[in-house]
């Protein structure tokens, strides 16, 4: 069995997810139900928009469990195109969907989504505004075990400098719905980064308010703001729970999208809170922290740091560890803040 069928095997879990099988504790993580995971959510929701729109569409690259679009297959199969593996293929293929007068959303492993279809992303989506929704899905270390040509923490860096591209990151599974159904009608094309499908919930509904390029404060602070997107907003607001048990107020702000940023939220933290914080599981350069600088050093000079993977190949490993390895879980993220705040 090669290394991919090995992986869907293990996550092939459609009775779960319709409720058909009963949920053991090994089934949930941190007692969230497995419906409520993002990898349980994206084909699912993608259906339900379906439903009442005829223009989407959905591609995948022989990743069909991986991702859970195997649910739209199910309820949409004249929709539903799987190109095995040529993710090339797939995402030019997409271009011209689109340039039909489709929606298509074209989803797989985010290293092999945004890097090795960055060429078709920007040649044949982005510059001829093709409103194609590129799903790179187990971003950053989460692939753990199956090492560097799976790892993709270079692809915040390398999407934000592709013009017109809007770029966005799910938090969690509600706001994973709440970033599709705002997608359908934006104009142009887009690349939305979605975690490991084991994101804890932020957001105990789906955001009714979330609009691409503007930040959401979801904890209110004076010493310091702590910028993350992704999968580290939910360790972020741990770390400030942590630091407020130290008379630290930390205001913690989801940066969901990358491109384009919202620069007034930016500056309002600055001023506000005098020192700022970012945290990605992505690299240190090119990414949300290079994004947040560049707002920053046209500023009257503040307190900053980013945090993220510092400028190398992750090691390969369980993911938990791996954030662990690199501070990108709650401890890690409040020392990095307690650094901060301490240097100033």
């Amino acid at each position: 069995m090669s290394g991919r069928q090995d992986y869907e095997s293990g996550q092939n879990q459609s009775d779960i997810f319709t409720g058909i099988a009963e949920l053991s504790e090994s089934e949930s993580v941190k007692g969230t139900p497995a419906s409520r995971l993002p990898a349980f959510v994206l084909g699912d929701e993608l259906a339900a928009l379906a439903d009442k729109d005829p223009r989407i569409v959905v591609l995948t690259a022989d990743l069909a469990t991986a991702n859970r679009t195997t649910e739209f297959q199910t309820r949409h199969p004249d929709r539903y195109f799987d190109f095995g593996i040529a993710e090339k293929n797939m995402v030019t293929a997409a271009a011209g969907m689109a340039a039909s007068g489709q929606i298509p959303y074209a989803a797989t492993f985010a290293a092999f989504c945004a890097i090795l279809c960055a060429e078709q992303i920007r040649t044949d989506c982005a510059y001829p505004e093709m409103p194609v929704r590129a799903v790179g899905h187990h971003s950053g270390i989460s692939m753990g075990f199956y090492g560097t040509s799976h790892h993709a923490t270079e692809d915040l860096g390398m999407m934000r400098t592709v013009a017109g591209l809007t770029v966005v990151c799910a938090t969690d599974a509600n706001h994973l719905r709440a970033v599709l159904r705002a997608s359908v009608d934006h104009p142009g094309a887009m690349y939305i980064r979605l975690g490991r499908g084991r994101d804890p919930d932020v957001y105990e509904d789906v955001p009714d308010n979330l609009r691409f390029g503007k930040a959401i404060t979801l904890r209110d602070g004076k010493d310091l703001t702590v910028i993350a997107t992704g999968s580290e907003v939910f360790p972020s607001l741990e770390a400030a729970a942590m630091l407020e048990a130290d008379g630290l107020s930390v205001r913690v702000m989801d940066m969901h999208t990358i491109k384009p940023l919202d620069r007034d939220a930016i500056a309002a933290a600055a001023g506000e809170t005098g020192a700022i914080l970012t945290v990605e599981e992505h690299n240190v350069i090119g990414g949300l922290g290079s994004a947040v600088a560049e707002v920053l050093v046209e500023m009257d000079r503040v307190p900053f740091a980013r945090h993220g993977i510092d400028d190398t190949y992750a090691l390969i490993g369980p993911p938990a560890a791996l954030y662990a390895h690199y501070e990108l879980d709650a401890e890690g993220i409040a020392k990095r803040a307690r650094a901060l705040l301490d240097a100033r």
